[in-house]
């Protein structure tokens, strides 16, 4: 950016050296012009004596590129996004108690937020679209905690109807957290800040996990699943920081102008929804995802039953190898994003289909192994998830790309999420043994790898 000096920014008793002054006809005045241009991008002042205008160093840069304070509150936002339906799990055996809820009834309440990331991923995107991301965030939250507390009143209706609540408040927030990656980080950051979120979302699983049981025991089922809540209010009033601050809202209107694709005359285009469903990455990152979504849901809903059945283990050893495979997630939430950046988001993909379908196979060849096979799936469904969301990152273009994507994706791959366990628990019922489910997942974890190595291999998109 060129610099015009005059004697309101010339330091005092200083005059401009001969070889610069712009009195010396047009090519003079071209070098004068120039010499200023350097001045500005120089740490120093020009040659002509001006001061430099004031801008941000590289370190003050590379901080306003990389906002801490937005990281923060997207890790707050993960941690409300698995924790409230995860919570049902652990407090099972209350809810039959006291409500007098068969198992299928209580397996009811952890598939129906699933289902509803999947059917309701359209309309969430529409209104992430009209509200934005900072106002759908916010209202996500609130919503969630309606949800919660509706569920904690007591009953089995009020208990459904609050589930729904919270599988609605929980798809905009699936939705706008890969928006906000795309919007707010650089590309470089991308698979980064997509594997500590992923990282948040396991997290908050455990720590529903971990304390849900005790605090059921204690103060019983309706305090336990309310204690989500806590996590909620926390992201709340960080949230609430973002949708007030001018200055915020201001930075990312210009970053959401800045990344639109423009035309030849530099009008600004609107991605056409029928041009992405058009695209084969879109259908591949979907098949992909759809793989990744049915082989956890499945395993994480039979894992302690299959290994009840073939290894004879207790109920307490059965529900460790399940902590353990959920556990492992958060190493390969953090270890996909070095994979990515140093040999590309194809190698991530195969690398974590490999380790994926040690689980599958490894239960159906060797199953006294049952604790390695947990530990190298726990850390391939951590990368997996990372992967897929990475590369949705950068395949698109501007906020409204990077929504109706995330959308498609997400409505195919929790739909087909949603059927993991009915589809294992079915097989294993109608075949009494397990090798027709495993042998289904690892069909789901083949389509993972193959169709997500493919999606990598397609040309980024540059914003």
């Amino acid at each position: 950016m060129a610099t015009v000096c005059s004697s309101e920014n010339r330091p005092m008793g200083r005059t401009l050296p001969r070889s610069v002054r712009p009195d010396g006809g047009s090519a003079a005045r071209v070098a004068f012009r120039e010499a200023n241009c350097r001045a500005a991008l120089c740490p120093a002042t020009g040659p002509d004596g001006c001061r430099r205008p004031h801008t941000m160093t590289d370190r003050t840069a590379r901080r306003a590129a990389f906002p801490v304070f937005v990281l923060i509150a997207l890790i707050l936002l993960a941690f409300n996004l698995r924790a409230p339906f995860v919570a049902v799990s652990a407090v099972a055996g209350d809810l039959e108690g006291a409500l007098g809820m068969s198992p299928a009834a209580v397996g009811l309440l952890t598939s129906l937020p699933v289902l509803c990331f999947g059917l309701s991923a359209p309309l969430a995107s529409a209104a992430i679209g009209r509200l934005g991301i900072e106002r759908s965030v916010f209202a996500c939250l609130l919503t969630l905690l309606v949800g919660i507390a509706v569920r904690s009143v007591g009953g089995v209706p009020t208990a459904m109807v609050g589930t729904v609540i919270v599988g609605l408040a929980i798809t905009v927030g699936n939705i706008v957290a890969p928006m906000i990656i795309a919007r707010d980080f650089p590309r470089s950051a991308a698979a980064g800040v997509t594997g500590a979120y992923t990282a948040a979302l396991n997290v908050g699983s455990m720590l529903a996990l971990s304390v849900s049981a005790s605090v059921a025991a204690s103060a019983g089922w309706a305090v336990a699943l309310a204690l989500p809540s806590v996590l909620t209010l926390a992201a709340v009033a960080v949230w609430l920081v973002l949708v007030r601050r001018p200055a915020h809202r201001d930075r990312m209107a210009t970053a959401h102008r800045e990344q639109q694709p423009t035309a030849a005359g530099g009008e600004q285009q609107r991605p056409s929804l029928g041009t992405l469903l058009r695209r084969p990455t879109t259908w591949m990152l979907t098949g992909a995802f759809s793989g990744q979504a049915f082989g956890y849901y499945g395993l994480t809903a039979w894992l302690p039953t299959l290994l009840a059945d073939k290894e004879g283990l207790s109920h307490d050893a059965a529900g460790a190898a399940s902590s353990i495979f959920q556990v492992c997630a958060v190493a390969g939430a953090f270890l996909t994003p070095v994979v990515i950046n140093r040999f590309g988001p194809a190698t991530a993909f195969a690398v974590n289909g490999a380790l994926w379908l040690t689980m599958p196979l490894g239960l159906l060849l060797a199953p006294g192994g049952w604790a390695l096979w947990s530990v190298f799936a726990g850390v391939a469904q951590g990368g997996g998830f990372t992967a897929v969301f990475t590369v949705v990152v950068l395949r698109t273009r501007g906020q409204r790309e990077n929504r109706q994507l995330s959308s498609i994706v997400q409505t195919g791959g929790y739909a087909v999420a949603s059927l993991g366990p009915v589809v294992v628990g079915g097989l294993h019922a109608s075949t009494g043994a397990w090798v027709a489910p495993l042998l289904v997942v690892v069909g789901g974890l083949f389509l993972l790898t193959v169709l997500g190595v493919l999606a990598a291999r397609e040309p980024r998109v540059r914003a």
